[in-house]
């Protein structure tokens, strides 16, 4: 199993912080962002690691080289072109790393083990599969859904519908099918005017329409996006009251049969 993250982006809502590194670089209780996501993978089922990497790509590369994470192979790959598209763009150039099953993870999300642990264990019934969570009340940064049981209808920050249950947290697993079925996708936005400036989470969108997208309930568990100076800080706390060691297994408990519904929000 392969990790993509992407890591490509500066993150200037946290400026003066990233004047000279990447968001992924800033410390969280003594350990980098990124570092933090390299150790939790490392206690999944996942063989290999690819950062999609931008700007300051130095600094990244620093972080991996330094880093000893037993058989988990870390590399690295460059966007020359970071500061002209947003996400889509680098998924796209990274679109030859994406056969065979793997992940796709926001470098800006923070997140214990065990929430891949479920994503993995739980992946399947789609060829693709997006980690969600519910909240009682989303806001303009949310990545917000709509799901039908585990079936994503849609995804994006401006759905303007009643129907939204719930969040991407910026992961999801692919199968073959899904990863041919995305890339190919990727490449179709790509060649419209708007594609360097998407999100990639909009081919997700397109393709929940064709009911290729399944959704992995993963409420209850630790994650947060990093985004702002008060992110960090909630992240510090967040990551404080983790398990030493996550089990693998991530099967939902007993009354936990998560329902995407408005009710199941509150």
């Amino acid at each position: 199993m392969k990790v993509i993250i992407l890591s490509a982006g500066q993150g200037r809502r946290l400026l003066p912080l990233t004047e000279s590194r990447p968001k992924c670089s800033l410390p969280i209780n003594g350990r980098s962002l990124l570092e933090w996501q390299l150790r939790e993978i490392s206690l999944c089922s996942v063989d290999e690691v690819v950062i999609a990497t931008g700007y300051a790509a130095h600094v990244v590369e620093d972080i991996v080289a330094d880093l000893d994470l037993g058989g988990l192979q870390v590399r690295t790959e460059f966007n020359p072109f970071f500061e002209h598209c947003d996400n889509l763009g680098t998924c796209w150039l990274m679109r030859h790393e994406m056969r065979g099953e793997f992940v796709v993870l926001n470098g800006d999300t923070l997140f214990e083990a065990a929430v891949l642990q479920r994503l993995l264990a739980q992946r399947g019934a789609c060829p693709i599969t997006l980690a969600a969570d519910r909240k009682g009340h989303y806001d303009d940064d949310d990545m917000l859904i709509v799901a039908n049981g585990r079936r994503l209808e849609r995804v994006g920050k401006r759905l303007g519908i009643p129907e939204v249950n719930g969040e991407s947290i910026g992961m999801l697993a692919f199968d073959a099918g899904g990863g041919a079925a995305f890339a190919a996708m990727l490449d179709s936005v790509m060649r419209r005017r708007e594609g360097l400036g998407s999100w990639y989470l909009s081919a997700i969108d397109a393709l929940a329409r064709t009911g290729a997208v399944g959704v992995c309930s993963i409420h209850g568990l630790g994650w947060c996006e990093v985004d702002t100076r008060l992110d960090l800080a909630r992240a510090e706390e967040l990551q404080r009251h983790w398990p030493l060691q996550p089990v693998e297994g991530g099967e939902l408990s007993a009354g936990e049969s998560f329902q995407w519904s408005a009710a199941a929000q509150e």
